[in-house]
């Protein structure tokens, strides 16, 4: 039986870049008990038992046309406390981002890697 998601993981070509957005922008904090691994990475923790892994590795996508609205993507969904202030904070920080087409307080926008990010209202 299913129980939750323990973990999302995205690949990121820049680790620095990805971090100053996950931590910069989202506010994201690493967690220090990743264990050394053959590659570099990060972990965050997003809530209890669950985490953002970034992997430092090739991206085998590389050079492939992503949709431009993320929902139609492959995407992790994260719930916030504030959909529109992260919309004006992702404005003046100059990310792109679509509101959700089902009608629910979300929106989406994308890592500098390109990966698919949704935000949806608690």
């Amino acid at each position: 039986m299913i129980l939750g998601i323990h973990h999302a993981t995205f690949i990121s070509s820049d680790l620095a870049r990805s971090r100053d957005f996950y931590e910069g922008l989202l506010g994201l904090k690493p967690d220090a008990r990743r264990p050394l691994m053959s590659f570099d990475g990060v972990w965050y923790d997003v809530a209890a038992n669950q985490q953002i892994h970034l992997m430092l590795l090739p991206d085998p996508d590389a050079g492939t046309e992503r949709p431009l609205h993320g929902g139609r993507d492959r995407h992790v969904a994260l719930l916030v406390d504030d959909v529109k202030g992260l919309a004006a904070h992702l404005l003046s920080a100059g990310v792109a981002f679509t509101l959700s087409q089902s009608g629910r307080s979300a929106l989406f926008c994308r890592d500098p890697d390109g990966n698919a990010l949704e935000f949806v209202q608690a």
